[in-house]
């Protein structure tokens, strides 16, 4: 066989495993239920945490079930299903719900553990191949993989099963999510490392607030504004009248009034100021205030909670960069 030939043979096969995947995870989706939705209800009722229990290569995709639930609202970790067995049974709690994962259905260390799950009073949904199994026997609410063919030749490997069952546990988790209206703000606490929770830094998280908010009344002098201005060293001080923001003063405005041969540090401040500083909602994203600044040729933007004149803070094009944005 040529080099070409065997090529063109590894593709051809490539493509029958993932013709055989999309097969499976097709047929997954025409098997959709009311058992789904029965388990969508179990795990949007529950008081504690979904528990997601698997052993060897469902145990794999139970790990990464759990953690797509944990980092989509829904309090979740995966229980090793031997592991359980040799005392982490006791992180089980009747308030949880157990999301039981084993494709044959009659895996011992899964099904061992039902009795103490039951006798504690926890909910057990299974996810499984074989509907009259143990597991499916004892569960309270059945979700059927109908996988019948692997893409592994020897029809043995889990490979479709796999798939289809990790594609179900998004599909479960995406639901709920979407249910409990999870926003954008939501995931970002729950990511607060990494690029997705640099992406989704929110405009509060940066900003400068409480005595860190450089501030003078319109009655200051230009004096007044320029020692905020120094201790704060944000290059701008705001301007109040009524605990209203009505102006500010830049290190921008200075140099012109120095330049201008007229500086009378004396002068009230208002005399000076720029009307309407540009703000910003502080639930606004970070990445939104930096596209703001840079359109506006600006460094800082005044920050406000509901109403504009709810003043809270004040954040510098500097804060959002070194936030990583």
């Amino acid at each position: 066989m040529t080099t070409t030939e065997k090529k063109q043979q590894w593709l051809a096969k490539a493509g029958d495993v993932l013709d055989i995947e999309i097969d499976a995870l097709k047929t997954q989706r025409e098997s959709l239920d009311e058992s789904f939705v029965q388990a969508i209800e179990t795990i949007l009722h529950i008081k504690g945490r979904l528990v997601v229990v698997g052993m060897g290569k469902s145990g794999i995709i139970a790990k990464k079930i759990a953690a797509t639930f944990a980092s989509t609202g829904t309090p979740a970790f995966f229980v090793h299903a031997a592991e359980a067995q040799h005392g982490d049974l006791g992180m089980i709690t009747g308030a949880d719900a157990v999301l039981a994962l084993s494709h044959s259905g009659e895996t011992r260390e899964v099904c061992g553990l039902l009795p103490e799950i039951k006798r504690r009073g926890a909910r057990v949904i299974a996810i499984t191949g074989n509907r009259s199994s143990t597991l499916a026997q004892h569960a309270d609410t059945v979700l059927h993989i109908p996988v019948t063919r692997e893409a592994c030749p020897l029809n043995l490997a889990p490979t479709a099963s796999t798939t289809a069952t990790l594609a179900l546990g998004d599909a479960l988790a995406v639901v709920i999510l979407n249910q409990r209206g999870f926003r954008e703000e939501d995931f970002a606490r729950v990511h607060p490392a990494g690029s997705l929770g640099k992406k989704l830094l929110r405009i509060a998280d940066v900003m400068h607030q409480g005595s860190e908010l450089p501030m003078v009344a319109h009655d200051a002098k230009l004096r007044d504004a320029i020692m905020e201005m120094s201790r704060h060293r944000l290059g701008i001080t705001g301007i109040s009248e009524n605990d209203k923001l009505t102006g500010c003063l830049s290190d921008g405005d200075l140099r012109r009034i120095l330049e201008s041969g007229h500086m009378d540090l004396d002068a009230p401040v208002r005399e000076l100021m720029h009307i309407n500083p540009t703000k910003i909602e502080a639930g606004k994203l970070a990445s939104e205030g930096l596209r703001l600044m840079e359109d506006l040729k600006i460094m800082v933007l005044f920050v406000h909670e509901g109403s504009e004149d709810n003043i809270v803070g004040i954040v510098h094009m500097h804060d959002i960069l070194q936030g990583g944005i």
